[in-house]
């Protein structure tokens, strides 16, 4: 890139940059004044870099980068997509044959972590778990890279592999793991009969169609004198959240499920239906740190409205809605416009979902120098998975008992 092609990217740059602030500060409120202001910064930034870096910048990487890191200071969720990688992102979407590994992703610590791994699926079967690292993803790092773009990368076609570079709990250097995609069948749900009056069920997903298929798996139930539910939900990580508040509804009779609030979007009050609901009986809900998204807005509407315990540990936090917004240059950015809220006012996004009854399955995690420190629940680091249903799992046993006291009554 030659100098005055350098200079041509910063003026521009600054040119749109004071643009866009001067119409803005025209246009809106004073609150648009320091956007303005920072877009000035960030002009001034671009130049200080173009004449003073000790080599010469590429300054296409500079911008890309900048855009990555404003949309990941938001939160998780939201990303930027290149338009080579928006292309690609389009391809994968409408490719409805493509391959996937079965992975949940968010971002910690700098770098992406797994949340929870689908059942059968390929990065069950490469031996990964939630709470496991990706440092690496097909050769790139994590360090710059969103959860967007991450999952980007893991969609392919079937029966191709993808290499990511795993760093296991107490370890310091990735292990690299071959996952070859495939294309994953709807996973069911797991029900097990706990006692003569107790029925578990174990949610993989929160995908469309699952309330009715629980709906005929509860009708069943009751014809077979099952008076107590209990609905786990640990290791699902996706879901339609109209999904989650339709099955909800099964449930409640009466009150707030939750709240959608965004500054863009119309707020929405999610409410009971009283007509909608067929089980009366006793519920427990399981969660942990691997419960994300969907799952979390269930977990939610049950504990909002009193109708059930939720046993176990807090969830990891993620339930929200994004929105894909094109841009002009062909790349996009992935915005979360509107966050779920829990009962105390504040959004699953940033808190996740504290369960009623805490029982611990990974009580402490270690700092980088060997001290042991209080988690604060499972929401910062994922307990491993898979988990099955059994009488030595001390989270379904608690919920067990509580739906085995005499308070406890149904609906």
């Amino acid at each position: 890139m030659n100098r005055w092609t350098r200079y041509t990217i910063v003026g521009v740059s600054v040119l749109i940059v004071g643009w866009v602030g001067f119409g803005r500060v025209l246009g809106h409120t004073a609150n648009d004044g320091n956007a303005y202001k920072s877009l000035v910064v960030y002009g001034e930034v671009l130049q200080k870099i173009q004449n003073d870096y000790v080599d010469e910048p590429n300054m296409h990487l500079v911008t890309a980068g900048s855009l990555h890191g404003l949309l990941e200071s938001l939160d998780s969720e939201s990303s930027y997509l290149t338009p080579r990688e928006y292309t690609e992102y389009q391809q994968k979407i409408a490719n409805s044959s493509g391959g996937e590994t079965g992975l949940n992703l968010s971002k910690r610590f700098g770098y992406i972590i797994v949340t929870s791994v689908l059942p059968d699926s390929p990065a069950e079967k490469a031996g990964l778990h939630s709470g496991d690292i990706l440092e690496s993803v097909a050769g790139f790092t994590t360090r710059e890279m969103s959860a967007g773009q991450a999952k980007n990368l893991l969609a392919g076609q079937p029966g191709t592999g993808v290499k990511v570079g795993v760093i296991r709990r107490g370890k310091t250097d990735p292990e690299e793991v071959d996952v070859v995609r495939q294309k994953l069948p709807v996973a069911k749900l797991v029900v097990q009969r706990v006692d003569n009056e107790t029925l578990a069920i174990r949610f993989p997903t929160l995908d469309a169609g699952r309330k009715e298929e629980l709906r005929s798996k509860l009708t069943e139930a009751e014809k077979q004198g099952v008076t107590r539910v209990i609905l786990d939900v640990r290791d699902c990580g996706r879901g339609a959240t109209a999904e989650a508040i339709e099955i909800a509804r099964l449930f409640v009779p009466s009150g707030t499920l939750t709240r959608l609030h965004g500054q863009t979007i119309t707020e929405q009050t999610f409410s009971a239906d009283p007509a909608k609901v067929m089980w009366k009986g006793p519920v427990s809900i399981l969660i942990d740190g691997t419960t994300s998204g969907a799952a979390e807005v269930f977990a939610a509407a049950i504990a909002n409205t009193k109708r059930g315990d939720l046993v176990g540990e807090r969830t990891f936090g993620l339930a929200s809605e994004q929105k894909l917004i094109p841009l002009e240059d062909g790349a996009a950015i992935i915005l979360t416009v509107g966050n779920f809220i829990n009962a105390d006012g504040k959004s699953i996004l940033e808190e996740g979902v504290i369960p009623n009854q805490v029982v611990r399955t990974v009580a402490v995690a270690e700092t980088d120098d060997g001290e042991d420190v209080d988690t604060g629940g499972a929401q910062k680091e994922p307990p491993p998975s898979p988990r099955p249903l059994s009488a030595d799992d001390p989270v379904l046993q608690k919920a067990l008992q509580l739906l085995k006291t005499p308070a406890k009554k149904a609906a």
